[in-house]
C-alpha cells in the first residue's frame, strides 16, 4: 500500500498476497470458487493490511446494499431510544447494515423527504409518521419498502405499524371513569400528529359512550414542558380530576405542575394516565399509570412487513394495528365498586 493511503485496496491484497485481483474478488463474494491456499493467502494479506471490500461494487452489480435506514426523531422520550435500540438488533441479526438518519421532529416523516432521496438503501424503517398521501406517494417512487408508524397514509411501497391509539383512549375513559373521574381533559400533542389525534379520538369516543361530556383539550407538543404549561392553561379555565395525556412526557411534567404549581394531590384530587411506558414512568414519584405501546411487537410488526413487500412486491394499505396495554400505577385511583 503507497504512502498516505487511507484505505488498502484489493489490488494492494494481491499484490501482497501473490495473486491476481480477480481472485481477491472471488474471495469475498459469497460462493465464489477459490481454491483453500489462494483463500489462505487472499485473508492473511487482507488481515495485514486491514483491508475490508467495500460494498459499493456489490452495490452495482446486484442494485441492493444491505443498508437500512431508521430514521428517528424525538430522542429526548426514552420510548424512542427503546425501539431504536430493538430496530438495530434485528435488523443486525438478520444481516442488515444499519443506517442512522436522525431529524429534528418527534412525529413526521414529511420533513425529510429530499434528504431520503440521496441514500442507496433496501429500505426505510421509521417511528415517525407520514402525514400527507402526496409524501406518502413521493417515497413510493423510491420502489423500496417503506414502514413509518401511527399513520393512516399509505401508498404501494409505504406501509403503517399502529400502537391500537383509539382502543387505548376508549380504556383510558372506561379506567377514568371507573376510578370516579368527573372532569376530564386531555392534554394532547401537535394538533397534526396523527398519534395524538387517534388517542383523543379514542377518549371521546369512550366519554361519549358512557354518556360523559367530551374532554377539555390543550393542545401542546410531545416535551414535559408542555405536560407543565397546559396545566397551567387547563386550570386557568376551571378545574379538572381526570387527564389522559398524549404521552409519558407531558404526563409527567402535568403531575409535577399539579404538585408543586398548584398545591394538589395525585390521584386524590387528579388522577393522570400517560402514554407509552418510558422507564421514569414507574420512578416512585411519578408512579405514573400508562400505555405500554409493545416496542418489541411494533418492531416485529414493521420488519415482517418489510419482508412482505421485498418478496411479494407493493401492495397499497398494509396497516399492521399491535395493541397497546394499561398498566395502572398510583397516578390513578382504584375503580369504584
Amino acid at each position: 500500500m503507497t504512502a498516505g493511503k487511507r484505505y488498502a485496496s484489493s489490488t494492494d491484497v494481491a499484490r501482497l498476497a501473490g495473486v491476481s485481483q480477480s481472485a481477491v474478488s472471488r474471495t469475498f463474494t459469497p460462493g465464489g470458487s477459490v481454491s483453500a491456499e489462494t483463500r489462505r493467502k487472499v485473508m492473511a494479506a487482507a488481515d495485514a493490511l486491514g483491508f475490508r471490500p467495500s460494498i459499493i461494487p456489490q452495490i452495482m452489480l446486484t442494485n441492493r446494499s444491505g443498508l437500512v435506514a431508521v430514521i428517528v426523531g424525538g430522542l429526548r422520550n426514552a420510548f424512542y431510544g427503546a425501539v431504536l435500540e430493538r430496530f438495530a438488533t434485528r435488523l443486525r441479526d438478520a444481516g442488515h447494515q444499519v443506517l442512522l438518519v436522525p431529524v429534528e421532529s418527534d412525529y413526521t416523516l414529511d420533513t425529510v423527504l429530499e434528504e431520503l432521496r440521496s441514500y442507496r438503501v433496501d429500505a426505510i424503517v421509521s417511528g415517525l409518521a407520514v402525514l400527507s398521501q402526496e409524501v406518502a406517494d413521493a417515497l413510493s417512487a423510491f420502489r423500496i419498502p417503506i414502514v413509518s408508524c401511527n399513520t393512516s397514509v399509505t401508498s404501494d411501497w409505504v406501509a403503517s405499524v399502529d400502537s391500537d391509539n383509539r382502543g387505548a383512549g376508549r380504556a383510558a375513559a372506561d379506567w377514568l371513569h371507573r376510578c370516579g373521574g368527573t372532569r376530564f381533559a386531555f392534554l394532547a400533542g401537535p394538533e397534526e400528529s396523527p398519534a395524538s389525534r387517534d388517542r383523543l379520538d379514542g377518549f371521546r369516543a369512550g366519554l361519549a359512550a358512557l354518556g360523559l361530556e367530551p374532554p377539555r383539550v390543550i393542545n401542546g407538543d410531545y416535551t414535559y414542558d408542555s405536560g407543565q404549561a397546559a396545566v397551567s392553561r387547563l386550570f386557568a379555565d376551571g378545574p379538572a380530576d381526570a387527564m389522559f395525556c398524549a404521552n409519558d412526557l407531558v404526563a409527567l411534567g402535568a403531575m409535577d405542575r399539579i404538585r408543586n404549581g398548584l398545591g394538589l394531590r395525585i390521584p386524590e384530587d387528579v388522577m393522570v394516565i400517560g402514554y407509552d411506558d418510558i422507564p421514569s414512568a414507574a420512578w416512585e414519584s411519578y408512579r405514573l399509570s400508562t400505555f405500554d405501546q409493545d416496542p418489541e411487537g411494533l418492531v416485529v410488526q414493521a420488519l415482517d412487513l418489510v419482508r412482505e413487500m421485498s418478496e411479494q412486491g407493493p401492495a397499497r394499505g398494509r396497516v399492521r394495528v399491535v395493541e397497546a396495554r394499561f398498566i395502572p400505577r398510583g397516578s390513578t385511583r382504584q375503580p369504584m365498586a
